[in-house]
């Protein structure tokens, strides 16, 4: 079923109107009323709260809209790739182009003017949009950030809100030049590419953007081992004495390592987390405060513990079953 109308047919239900569901949703009447009219596809359900607070708006199943949108999506993409993609406004090409460092910007006008929306021009874009997007996904749970964001661009926070939740949804085929002067301008400073091995150097705004330096190679790498398959990781996972107070990020740093021969062990992890928080090897935190850093004996002595706390185990193990441990001696 259309999602448009489960949600014009729940309101008439309810007795609401499109303002009230734009003000549970956070974003503009002019938003919904695009959405039910169908001018705008509705947004990924994977990109957004939206569908989260209309479902509990409209008091539905919860996960019912995401759903239903995704299956209308994926009926939709099968009809675009059936058609030639259409070309890049002017005025977002321009902007690409006027980003590109200046020693391959000549050459990267004349492919892009020559292959009009070809190969090359979709992967720089797709690129700096994949970058630009990530960001402002990050920023979006940010209300701060959403609210000075619109007085800088003289929008109400609801305005703001929506064309974050509208960029984030776009693609290739779709950036506007809304989207340019809200987020590729600003967050991005200059990008590069290698013509022959096609790996791209993005440069981002200084106070916009966390890493100030990107770097994309498209190399061949060989077959290496899953994250999970690594004994060695998991292993400093489930000992606390290595990886007890290690952080979300810090961890997925340390998951995200790659091995094509070597199996590294617990005690690896652990170095390399050190390494990671020495504040020898980075400088100091956005805040002043420099990383945590253990002591090697406390961790020799909580190693110490751990091991004791395995024998007690094992011991209590076997005394539970003095049958068993009778056989294997008399075997």
């Amino acid at each position: 079923m259309d999602v448009c109308f489960v949600i014009q047919q729940r309101l008439k239900e309810l007795g609401l109107e499109q303002r009230d569901l734009a003000a549970a949703a956070q974003v503009t009447e002019s938003y919904i009323s695009q959405l039910l009219t169908r001018k705008k596809a509705p947004p990924a359900a994977g990109r957004t709260d939206l569908y989260e607070k209309m479902t509990a708006f409209l008091k539905l199943p919860k996960g019912q809209l995401s759903a239903m949108v995704e299956a209308q999506r994926r009926e939709e993409l099968k009809k675009k790739l059936a058609d030639p993609p259409a070309p890049l406004f002017k005025e977002v090409r321009e902007l690409i182009i006027r980003k590109c460092k200046t020693e391959k910007r000549t050459q990267v006008r004349e492919i892009f003017e020559n292959q009009a929306f070809g190969e090359l021009e979709r992967l720089v874009t797709q690129t700096l949009l994949d970058v630009a997007k990530r960001i402002a996904r990050e920023e979006m749970e940010d209300e701060n950030w959403l609210r000075d964001t619109a007085n800088v661009r003289r929008q109400s926070y609801e305005e703001m809100r929506t064309l974050t939740l509208d960029f984030l949804d776009t693609d290739v085929f779709n950036v506007s030049i809304d989207h340019c002067s809200a987020f590729l301008d600003p967050l991005l400073d200059s990008w590069s590419i290698n013509l022959k091995t096609f790996g791209m150097e993005i440069d981002l705004s200084h106070g916009l953007a966390a890493a100030r330096f990107l770097k994309f190679e498209f190399v061949e790498t060989g077959s290496v081992h899953s994250s999970a398959e690594e004994p060695g990781f998991e292993e400093f996972l489930h000992n606390a004495a290595l990886s007890g107070d290690a952080t979300g990020e810090e961890l997925e740093f340390l998951k995200g390592l790659r091995f094509r021969q070597r199996e590294p062990s617990a005690l690896y992890y652990y170095r390399e987390l050190q390494s990671l928080r020495d504040p020898l090897h980075f400088s100091e935190g956005r805040d002043g405060t420099m990383f945590k850093h253990r002591d090697g004996e406390e961790v020799e002595k909580l190693l110490r513990v751990e091991s004791r706390k395995d024998a007690i185990r094992r011991w209590a193990k076997n005394r539970k079953s003095p049958r068993k441990n009778r056989k294997a001696k008399l075997s």
